[in-house]
């Protein structure tokens, strides 16, 4: 281990819960417990939300990327019929603070902008009324006049902006809100001692979650209590609440956050505050509950979820017989007008940067660039997904530099299963893996030898086909640390360093265990996996167990999905109040059995007697007893009545960084790994990329639902299919957005999905987990861009086009392949 990681000692683990065989539910394709409501449309939506007296929202938004508000004449909307008041920033600015900031410095952002826009698409005034269609005919009414400014849209150039280019005057001297270099490890001397330098420029450019329900809010405000109720469907509403109450001037106490199913997240409904503010102010402005859901337009260009965008400069030290020694990049980040999350995204990253190989040291320069576009926000992978393939993009240019197989290199350099867990050049550790044995199943999933021979006689017919190979990590469970490990260490921000998760568990006197959860379902599955761990671990029947979910009053800590830690963690909880449940269960059963704690146990829903069979008291048995018969018990709060618990379980492994960023301690420690082996072919006349074959091996520790992890997968793959091959936010020269539609930003159906698509696991459990459970949710799309990439690039090689950017369109294939053709 290179010296400055001496002061990152992982700590001892405190699974309670080993992996291991015979389980009973955990490892089964149960249905999932949401489906039922959701499929008869009984779940309850955003828009199934209706409150009496409700009044509708619609949005003044900006045609300009960048422009000062010179005036707002809303008289003749607010004359309009049925309307019930026309608010403008400075209106809302009465009744709310602006937003929450998570970056170190922050920068201002209103819910309604004041002064001027940034990005095409900000809101400049609400129209509140009757219903939404009267809104929008009296938001078609408002007047403004603007002053344009000078555009910022290029990343390279938006660093050379003065004077109106500007985009916060006031709080930076041009658009470079952050430029930090780090380095872990002795980078420059192992490039120095290396035999070749690989180099590329890499460029990912902008794409989205695309959610089938867009943000929404119903917020109503009681002007005796002084108080709101809020009912929308984000996923942070218990984890930091207070911070949304800041802005709106009220304390927690004060605030009352109730979730609701959401349409799907991937991201995009990590921690909608903005919506949530914004409704909230117009609903005490207006004296009536407010309802707002974006429409799709809106959700393009105003919902702060833009995915990565980014040009990177990145370079890898290689030695003559492949050893990979060194990985180091400049990164430019064009993060949009605002900068809510600082450059958390690239902390992220940070725990799994270089890949699954023996790489000994790290250098990064990071430089947060703000543009005239939509802020960045989650989606699926954080940024993770980026450097996947920045990495494997590397290997590749590697391999064909030094006329190696390009999977031979990645066996070579692979981290071996008893080097576990390992430590890597920033300070996380990758917890457990077998990442030969991945391979090696995705090699006999996709019969690789076999479609080696068949990619040769194909091409020998005349017909672009290629074979392209990733082998990529999928951290999970992140810790908090990431949002600030990379700011200035002069002025790093919130410092936060808990991400818990808690449940509570009631003993009903009919038998049932009633669950409540502290995070919302944004799509995922949490009923299922509570369901599948409490019946394992307090040996009931799954349809014994009874979900409900806490609004922000009456929960406790918890995060949420996002970051592939929900399973891991909501498991955790589950043990932890399970223990707490047990210990109750048995005092009350053994006094009702008239036996000695020690000698009873639970077993099949019951509190036994140890060896003997018919000795038992049913959990209903003793719930009803402890609720309703206080007398036959001894005197003593250990009696109490009830059987009931609450718990919160925090990260299972972290720690922090290092005070001089010599390492970043451990942060995303519950590693997955992925390969994804695919074969294409690609039409040169048109640029179309066909899937011919795909196969994808995860390692996700220890399973406990196959079918909806398998799911996960599916859906991630086709998210990276999508990455890949189709999806791009493209502004012109002015900051226009000028595809924000789903006939323009194309993404990908049924017919873009490969039609063999060959899916297994390998199940390496953590030992630092409950059960060994690690995260899944994410590994598609963490995947599949650099698997898809490596297939095209090998396809045209005859070509010799490079692929060095995304989305590879057909359109851009299409030029690529021409302009290779010049130089032939």
């Amino acid at each position: 281990m290179a010296s400055h990681l001496d002061s990152n000692v992982i700590p001892p683990s405190r699974q309670r819960e080993a992996p291991r065989a015979g389980l009973t539910w955990i490892g089964q394709s149960i249905k999932r417990v949401e489906d039922p409501r959701i499929l008869v449309g009984k779940g309850g939506y955003i828009d199934d939300v209706a409150l009496p007296g409700m009044a509708q929202a619609a949005m003044v938004t900006s045609p300009h990327a960048h422009a000062r508000i010179r005036s707002i004449d809303v008289s003749e909307a607010r004359a309009l019929p049925g309307v019930i008041g026309v608010y403008t920033g400075e209106d809302l600015s009465r009744v709310v603070d602006p937003c929450p900031s998570f970056a170190s410095p922050p920068v201002p952002q209103h819910a309604i902008a004041i002064g001027k826009v940034r990005h095409v698409g900000e809101v400049v005034a609400a129209v509140v009324a009757e219903d939404r269609y009267i809104a929008e005919d009296a938001a078609e009414l408002v007047q403004v006049e603007w002053e344009q400014l000078p555009a910022n849209v290029d990343i390279e150039a938006a660093l050379e902006a003065t004077g109106d280019a500007v985009i916060h005057p006031g709080n930076f001297d041009g658009n470079r809100a952050l430029d930090e270099s780090f380095s872990f490890g002795s980078v420059d001397e192992h490039f120095a001692a290396a035999d070749r330098i690989v180099r590329r420029r890499l460029r990912w450019h902008r794409s989205s979650a695309q959610a089938i329900e867009t943000c929404g809010v119903v917020a109503q405000y009681d002007p005796f209590k002084g108080g709101y109720t809020i009912h929308a469907n984000t996923n942070f509403y218990n984890f930091i609440p207070f911070v949304i109450g800041g802005s709106l001037r009220v304390s927690p106490g004060e605030l009352r956050i109730v979730p609701v199913l959401a349409g799907g997240s991937f991201g995009s409904k990590v921690f909608t505050h903005k919506i949530i503010i914004m409704t909230a102010g117009l609903a005490r402005l207006a004296g009536v509950p407010v309802k707002y859901i974006e429409d799709r337009l809106e959700h393009f260009t105003n919902a702060d979820s833009h995915g990565s965008d980014r040009l990177y400069d990145a370079e890898l030290a290689v030695m003559n017989d492949g050893t990979f020694r060194s990985l180091r990049f400049t990164v430019l980040d064009d993060y949009g007008a605002y900068l809510q999350f600082g450059v958390g995204t690239h902390g992220n990253a940070m725990a799994q940067v270089t890949g699954p190989y023996r790489i000994e040291s790290f250098g990064m320069r990071v430089v947060a660039v703000l543009t005239n576009k939509t802020q960045q926000g989650p989606y699926r992978g954080f940024g993770s997904e980026v450097t996947n393939w920045v990495m494997e993009r590397l290997a590749d240019a590697a391999a064909e530099e030094l006329a190696l197989d390009p999977v031979a290199l990645r066996e070579k350099n692979m981290i071996q299963p008893d080097e576990f867990p390992y430590m890597i050049p920033t300070g996380n550790i990758y917890d457990s893996g077998n990442f030969p044995k991945v391979l090696a199943k995705a090699k006999r999933l996709i019969d690789y030898d076999a479609w080696r021979r068949k990619v040769q006689e194909l091409r020998r017919e005349g017909r672009c086909v290629g074979l392209g190979v990733a082998t990529c990590m999928e951290r999970s469970v992140y810790g908090p640390t990431e949002w600030w490990s990379l700011n200035s260490r002069e002025s790093p921000g919130f410092t936060l360093t808990s991400t818990p998760e808690g449940i509570s568990l009631r003993l009903d006197p009919s038998g049932k265990l009633f669950v409540t959860l502290n995070s919302p379902m944004v799509g995922n599955s949490p009923e299922t996996v509570v369901t599948q761990v409490l019946a394992e671990r307090l040996t009931i029947a799954p349809e014994d167990v009874v979900i409900n979910y806490a609004d922000s009053q009456s929960g406790f800590n918890g995060v949420g999905p996002q970051g592939s830690r929900f399973t891991a963690m909501i498991a955790g909880a589950c043990v932890s109040a399970s223990i707490k449940l047990e210990e109750r269960l048995k005092r009350f059963g053994a006094y009702m059995l008239q036996r000695r704690v020690e000698s009873v146990e639970i077993r099949d829903g019951a509190v036994a007697v140890v060896g003997s069979a018919g000795q038992e008291k049913t959990f209903g048995e003793i719930a009803l007893a402890s609720s309703f018969f206080r007398l036959d018990f001894p005197d003593g709060e250990d009696y109490d009545s009830g059987i009931e618990c609450t718990a919160v379980y925090d990260h299972p492994l972290s720690t922090c960084p290092d005070p001089e960023r010599k390492h970043l301690g451990i942060f995303y420690p519950i590693v997955g790994h992925i390969c994804h082996i695919v074969a294409v072919e690609v039409d040169p006349g048109t640029g179309k990329v066909e899937i011919l074959d795909y196969a994808a091996v995860h390692d996700n520790g220890t399973i406990v639902n196959p079918r909806t992890l398998g799911g996960q997968v599916w859906g991630g793959t086709a998210n990276g299919i999508g990455t890949t091959l189709l999806e791009q936010f493209v502004y012109d020269e002015e900051g226009q957005f000028t595809n924000p539609n789903f006939a323009e930003f194309a993404m990908p159906t049924a017919h873009e999905m490969p039609r063999s698509f060959k899916l297994d696991h390998v199940e390496t459990p953590s030992p630092y987990t409950e059960y060994g459970i690690k995260g899944g949710g994410e590994g598609g799309r963490l995947g599949a861009p650099s698997a898809l990439t490596s297939a095209i690039e090998d396809a045209l090689s005859d070509f010799g086009v490079k692929i060095t950017a995304l989305p590879v369109t057909p359109p851009v294939l299409r030029g690529l392949i021409r302009a290779a053709e010049a130089t032939r």
